[in-house]
């Protein structure tokens, strides 16, 4: 009886890839498994060849043979065992059962009980300033350090953790189900491998205690919002002498009274008089560095008329480079005009020409014609 293809067995196709062809053959083994389907032979049938087709797909080399010459490169013994199950057919099939029985292998711990300290985030503010110049800040956090007392053990001083009698001190127990032998965290010592009979009376057994501690932040030229800082081994302390975990710290810049920033680039808005537009004149403006710079305003300058100061913006991290900082005029309207001043408006008014106001007669003409063609007959 010839067999079925390994591809159909698996429901692949030839070009499938090795982690569609795991994730089908999770899927088919959880379905077709003995112990789901007790006392049904065909299923048993079924789950043996869609372990022999993944025992073949799994593996590069045999992948490339049968490829070539189909079943007729494993007869004689060369391919998977007769009934289907290979030398590494039990960690295939761990990770599996990890998932659906939830026992995993406590891999998170070594085996002597040490547990990675937490990562700690620290948010901080700064300005627009200590951005463009760069800073050292000084911190002050709470956070678990290894305690003194029993030098991060957990044990009372002179004595020492022992070895968990539950499971050996392996941190893991082994459990069988079937013809299958799992292995699950040891409930005893949660993986640690170890028992404290006598803890440490500072730290209660954990081996950390809470302290606040003063650490120095370098915050260089150019940071932007947003930029995390990483401060290896500065985190929360491992727990039974593990190592540390790190601290991050996250910037955000407190909003600035002139400037708004894009990037590297500054932006600002400045208020020029009604004449200094109309005639032209000239302004300072203040620089993030503490400079003052001069902007020239042509005559005729229009409200919203933008001006750029080339290598005044901020620097960028990391780089020699350096933004520009943009200058919007904003053209001011008078306001609680004196009689003699409302007088020279009006006399203004009477002498100005399309020449004068070129945008607003071009405009209102473009008004009077649209409504004229509106008025006329159909």
């Amino acid at each position: 009886m010839s067999k079925t293809c390994y591809y159909e067995t698996l429901n692949v196709t030839r070009t499938a890839t090795d982690s569609e062809i795991k994730s089908s053959y999770r899927k088919l083994a959880m379905k077709w498994h003995p112990d789901r389907n007790p006392g049904n032979k065909a299923a048993e049938n079924k789950f043996k060849e869609i372990s022999e087709a993944y025992e073949v797909l799994k593996d590069g080399d045999k992948r490339a043979a049968y490829d070539r010459f189909g079943h007729a490169a494993f007869e004689q013994g060369n391919g998977a065992s007769a009934h289907g199950f290979g030398a590494d057919f039990g960690s295939t099939f761990s990770d599996i059962f990890e998932g659906i029985f939830g026992m995993a292998g406590g891999r998170g711990r070594s085996s002597s009980g040490r547990e990675r300290g937490a990562d700690l985030r620290y948010n901080m503010e700064i300005t627009l300033e200590d951005a463009y110049y760069g800073k050292t800040a000084e911190i002050r956090i709470p956070t678990s350090v290894t305690c003194e007392a029993c030098s991060g053990s957990g044990a009372k001083a002179g004595t020492r953790p022992k070895a968990c009698g539950t499971c050996g001190g392996h941190g893991r127990v082994r459990h069988a189900q079937g013809f299958f032998t799992l292995e699950r965290t040891c409930p005893a010592c949660q993986g640690r491998g170890q028992v404290i009979e006598d803890p440490c009376p500072s730290c209660s057994g954990s081996g950390r205690v809470t302290r606040e501690r003063m650490l120095s932040v370098n915050i260089p030229q150019g940071v932007e919002d947003g930029t995390r800082i990483r401060l290896a081994g500065e985190g929360e302390a491992g727990v039974r002498g593990g190592t540390a975990g790190d601290l991050y710290i996250f910037l955000s810049l407190a909003s600035h009274p002139i400037f708004q920033r894009d990037g590297a680039d500054l932006h600002c808005r400045v208020p020029v008089s009604m004449v200094t537009a109309a005639i032209g004149g000239e302004f300072e403006v203040p620089s993030i560095d503490g400079s003052r710079s001069k902007v020239k305003v042509p005559a005729g300058t229009q409200s919203g008329r933008r001006f750029r100061l080339q290598g005044k913006g901020m620097p960028v991290l990391r780089s020699k480079q350096t933004g520009d900082m943009y200058v919007q005029v904003v053209v001011e309207t008078p306001q609680n005009l004196t009689k003699r001043q409302r007088e020279l408006l009006v006399e203004f008014q009477k002498l100005s020409s399309t020449e004068t106001q070129p945008e607003s007669t071009g405009f209102f003409a473009r008004v009077k014609d649209l409504f004229d063609i509106g008025s006329r007959p159909q």
